[in-house]
């Protein structure tokens, strides 16, 4: 049996695995596992190539210097990594309206996508008030006993159990 071709791994290997790769984070880069940064410092590099070449002055990309670091590329990692995990379990497919979405709210690509931008934009926007996203604060926060941290992932449940319940 090959791990790599199997479509749904032990949460308890996969829990293993995060766990040593957050212990990692801590001993090589002395940061917490996270992504939302990752985000704001594409944005940053983004806004630096087409809209303003003096990003790096404005006060918020002072703290989030627009640069590729290894959160940038700990996205990039899980992108190419999911899409390696699904061509080799076989399992991958191209799906615009995914079958709950289809189910639900029927064959509408437009509405998928605009709810799905509505949704991203929440999400950032959250992540940037909460000071940290899922990974920050669900798996480090978490792991470093911060409250803070238990506060956000219990919120983060709470506010996933509400939504599904309105969306589905």
């Amino acid at each position: 049996m090959n791990i790599f071709s199997l479509t749904r791994w032990s949460p308890y290997l996969v829990g293993i695995l995060i766990g040593v790769l957050s212990w990692l984070s801590f001993l090589i880069s002395k940061r917490p596992i996270g992504v939302s940064t990752a985000f704001v410092r594409l944005s940053g590099m983004l806004e630096k190539i087409f809209i303003d070449k003096e990003t790096e002055k404005k006060e918020y990309y002072k703290n989030y210097e627009p640069i590729v670091d290894w959160e940038v590329m700990l996205v990039i990692g899980v992108i190419v990594g999911s899409f390696v995990s699904a061509l080799l379990s076989g399992n991958f497919e191209i799906k615009i309206v995914p079958d709950l979405w289809l189910v639900n709210f029927g064959n509408t690509p437009i509405f998928r996508l605009i709810i799905s931008l509505i949704g991203g934009i929440f999400v950032g926007f959250g992540a940037r008030m909460a000071g940290g996203c899922t990974s920050g604060h669900g798996i480090s926060g978490t792991m470093q006993l911060t409250v803070t941290s238990w506060i956000a992932l219990f919120s983060f449940f709470i506010g996933g159990i509400i939504s599904a319940h309105l969306l589905f």
